[in-house]
C-alpha cells in the first residue's frame, strides 16, 4: 500500500503469537488489561485471554453469540448478546441484564465501546449482512446506553457501523462505517448525545474499516485494509502499516509498555466456513507510538 502521497509506507512484519492450531473462531474486540490480553471468540462463544508467552485461556464460556466487550475500571465485563440485543454485565462469574437494545437496534450488536462513566456504546449493523440477497444500505445506529440501563438512539444512518473509539476527555466518538470506506467522528455532549457529524478519514474502496485503536499521537489503527494494519491521522493521510499473513479484523495496542499492535486476522470473516475450519490467529508487532493505560482498556478514553 502506498501513502496518499504515492511513496511507500513505513512497514512493519508481525508475528504470529497464536496460530491456527489454537482453536480460535474468529476473534474481535481487544482489550489489554491486566498484563494480559482479552477479546471475544465469536464463534466459539467465548472471552479469552492470551498472554506475550503465546498462552491461551478460556476466561468466560458465554450462553450467546457475543457482539460488543468493554471492561469497567473496577473489572467487571460488559458483553452484548449480539442477536438478542442484549447487555450484561459479567463480575466473576455472575451475569444480569442491564440493558435490552432489541427495540432501538434492529439487526444484531456489531461492536461496543465504554466510556470513563461506564456508559456503553453500541453499533448496530442494521441490515442482514448475512443474506447475499440483502442490498446493503445505510441504516445502522449507533445506541447510548447509560449505566443504569437507559438507551437510546444516538446516531443513525450509518453504512455498517463496526468498531468505535473515544478520544481523552470523553470528547470525540470515532466510528468505522466498513461501507463508507471512512471514519465518522462525533461531539460527545454532556448526556451522552452525539452532536455534529464529520467525517475524520476517508479511505479508497479497497478499506473496509473494522477494528480501530487510538494512540498517544491521536492517530487511529486500523484494521480492514487487506493483509494489514493501517495508521491514519485525521484527514486521512496514512504514514505507518503492519503487514500480516491474513486479513486483519481488529487491533489493540497493548504489552507491558503498551506499545504492542495486536492484530486479529482470519482468511474469512464468514461465520458459516469460522464454524468449520479456524483460520484465525493473533498477530503482534512493536509500534513506536504508545496508547495510555485507559485507552487500552475496554474504556477507549482518558478520565476527564
Amino acid at each position: 500500500m502506498l501513502a496518499p502521497s504515492g511513496d511507500p509506507l513505513e512497514n512493519t512484519y508481525a508475528k504470529t503469537l497464536i496460530d491456527v492450531n489454537s482453536g480460535l473462531r474468529f476473534a474481535k474486540s481487544l482489550r489489554w488489561d491486566d498484563r494480559k490480553l482479552l477479546f471475544l471468540d465469536v464463534h466459539d462463544r467465548c472471552i479469552k485471554s492470551a498472554d506475550l508467552d503465546g498462552s491461551l485461556k478460556v476466561v468466560r464460556t458465554l450462553p450467546y453469540v457475543p457482539g460488543g466487550f468493554g471492561v469497567l475500571a473496577d473489572g467487571v465485563m460488559m458483553v452484548g448478546d449480539a442477536w438478542r440485543r442484549k447487555i450484561y454485565r459479567w463480575r466473576s462469574a455472575d451475569s444480569r441484564q442491564v440493558a435490552d437494545l432489541s427495540s432501538v437496534a434492529k439487526f444484531c450488536i456489531s461492536d461496543s465501546v465504554v466510556d470513563s462513566r461506564g456508559d456503553m456504546y453500541v453499533s448496530d449493523v442494521g441490515f442482514d449482512f448475512l443474506d447475499p440477497l440483502t442490498d446493503p444500505v445505510p441504516n445502522g445506529v449507533i445506541v447510548h446506553t447509560c449505566a443504569d440501563g437507559r438507551s437510546s438512539i444516538v446516531a443513525r444512518d450509518l453504512f455498517l457501523p463496526n468498531a468505535m473509539i473515544i478520544t481523552p476527555g470523553n470528547s470525540t466518538l470515532i466510528v468505522s462505517e466498513a461501507l463508507g470506506h471512512r471514519l465518522t467522528a462525533f461531539e460527545i455532549q454532556e448526556d451522552g448525545s452525539l452532536r455534529n457529524r464529520r467525517v475524520w478519514a476517508q479511505f479508497q474502496s479497497d478499506v473496509k474499516p473494522d477494528g480501530i485503536c487510538l494512540d498517544l499521537d491521536g492517530a487511529i489503527w486500523v484494521a480492514g485494509a487487506g493483509t494489514c494494519a493501517i495508521r491514519v491521522r485525521e484527514g486521512g493521510e496514512i504514514d505507518q502499516q503492519v503487514t500480516t499473513k491474513r486479513p486483519v479484523f481488529a487491533v489493540m495496542i497493548g504489552g507491558p509498555q503498551l506499545q504492542h499492535l495486536f492484530l486479529c486476522t482470519s482468511d474469512s470473516d464468514d461465520p458459516v466456513l469460522n464454524r468449520r475450519v479456524s483460520s484465525a490467529t493473533i498477530d503482534v508487532a512493536e509500534v513506536a507510538t504508545p496508547v495510555s493505560s485507559i485507552e487500552s482498556r475496554g474504556a477507549q478514553c482518558s478520565e476527564a
